[in-house]
């Protein structure tokens, strides 16, 4: 049997209204259903974004908070139906470092005062001389003098505040810890040293750790097990190499993905995961999937169902309907549907390909609905015999015309009879000619001769305009047509 263990614990904290009658109009849901198992002498590392429940969930197994649901069992004992006595018993066994070091020392008691009052709650030691020695053995594991017993706490820095927290859980001799924060609030250099500080503690002390934090880094190096929290459910849980080597759900790759890599080439080449929008609000989860709101790879299950933890490996569980679709690229982010999106796009994309081939046959063989390619095509065999007409015509009409020329009489009389019909016959060839130009210019007949006795030359003004009306064709750009 695990030495902590958690079943379905909830805590909802009531949102009242009212001012002379408290009513509850709705719950903040700071912890909904986790379930989690801590051995003996392991550590289990709480990951997440702020607001997603890790310091409530803590406060919940010390009972500092209320418990909605569910079971907290230390060593087969359920701390949640503890009466308030029976439980000030068992938290010797069950201790916590608080997140805000200054904050959770009281400024009006030295350390000795601060150490001591726990010890003699508990009944640890004979007198407060017996006390006074042990506090000296642990401030000496902590790294602190001992000088310091008649100091008071902002008489310290941050580091040795936050020794002195430790110092404080570690005199009731507790067998687990729980730890909120441990280093958040200290520099690079002291994070090392407290984080040394406890690993050295365990293996001396045998302690059982729950570590709370931020920092992806600490968690990996002090952590056995770590437990990914998102909107207070638990999303992901594997061994702590395992779950940096190939993390499963969809929000523990995107806080992976976030953590520099102190290698230029490979920092550059990996893919980073954004995420887009903000952490939900507790008081109104999303249905389904808690994260599905946020996640690349979200579909229509994840809205309507929500997902438990479930086996995917050795130690490695997963509350995501589509861990192993996403871990073999079957599914893709952006894509609508689960393992049968590709294989019906491949249908559609087939559908599509064939039309389009099918379309071009047609156009070719001149069956297209449009029919746009048949009819220039007519126009042009339409055009082409027009354009020649004219030189086959040319020779016809000067051949008759120049024998017409050379048999025209003398009399002045007969003379103007001929003009005049001369006239009359190209008026009605240029009626006649008009309708095979189509769009050309029309020819107008030239009407400048006024005199009888230049009849002849009228003649031969009327011959040149029927030459000029079959030749005119040629000065259009036929040519450019035909090309």
């Amino acid at each position: 049997m695990s030495l902590l263990e958690l079943n379905d614990v909830k805590v909802h904290f009531p949102i009242k209204k009212g001012l002379f009658f408290d009513r509850t109009v709705g719950h903040v849901y700071a912890v909904d259903g986790i379930s989690l198992k801590v051995e003996a002498g392991q550590t289990y590392g709480l990951v997440g974004e702020s607001g997603c429940g890790k310091t409530t969930l803590g406060r919940a197994v010390l009972r500092l908070v209320d418990i909605t649901s569910g079971e907290v069992v230390l060593d087969g004992t359920d701390l949640a139906k503890l009466s308030e006595k029976e439980m000030r018993q068992k938290r010797q066994r069950l201790q916590m470092v608080f997140q805000d070091p200054l904050g959770s020392l009281n400024p009006r008691q030295n350390i000795e005062s601060i150490l001591s009052e726990g010890m003699a709650a508990h009944g640890i030691g004979a007198d407060q001389e017996e006390r006074r020695e042990k506090i000296r053995a642990i401030l000496t594991k902590v790294g602190l003098p001992a000088n310091a017993l008649s100091r008071y706490p902002h008489e310290f820095s941050g580091g040795q505040r936050q020794r002195i927290g430790i110092a404080r859980a570690l005199v009731l001799e507790p067998d687990v810890i729980i730890c909120d924060e441990p280093v958040s609030a200290l520099d690079v250099s002291i994070q090392a040293q407290v984080v040394n500080l406890l690993d050295e503690l365990q293996e001396e002390l045998g302690l059982t750790y729950v570590v709370i934090a931020h920092d992806l880094a600490v968690v990996r190096h002090i952590s056995d097990v770590i437990g990914v929290m998102y909107l207070g459910s638990l999303v992901e849980e594997a061994p702590s190499d395992a779950l940096y080597a190939e993390p499963k759900h969809p929000y523990t790759k995107a806080l992976m993905s976030a953590v520099p890599i102190p290698d230029p080439t490979v920092e550059e080449t990996r893919e980073r995961i954004l995420l887009h929008g903000d952490l939900p609000s507790p008081a109104k989860p999303p249905p389904g999937c808690r994260f599905h709101t946020r996640c690349p790879w979200a579909q229509p299950r994840c809205k309507e169902e929500r997902p438990g933890l479930r086996e995917v490996g050795s130690g490695h569980r997963v509350a995501c309907h589509f861990a192993e679709d996403i871990e073999s690229g079957v599914l893709q982010i952006g894509t609508s549907a689960p393992a049968t999106v590709p294989g019906a796009r491949k249908e559609s994309a087939g559908d599509d390909g064939g039309s389009a081939p099918a379309k071009a046959t047609e156009a070719e063989d001149g069956k297209a609905t449009d029919g746009k390619a048949e009819p220039e095509k007519s126009e042009l065999k339409k055009t082409e015999p027009e354009k020649t007409e004219p030189e086959k015509t040319e020779p016809e009409k000067t051949e008759p015309e120049k024998a017409e020329a050379e048999t025209k009489p003398e009399n002045p009389a007969d003379t103007k009879a001929e003009a005049e019909k001369a006239d009359g016959e190209g008026k009605s060839a240029q009626a006649e000619v008009k309708p095979e130009k189509s769009g050309d210019a029309e020819v107008k007949p030239d009407k400048s001769a006024d005199t009888e006795a230049e009849v002849e030359t009228e003649a031969e003004e009327a011959d040149a305009e029927k030459a000029g009306v079959g030749a005119e064709p040629e000065k259009e750009p036929a040519p450019a047509t035909e090309k």
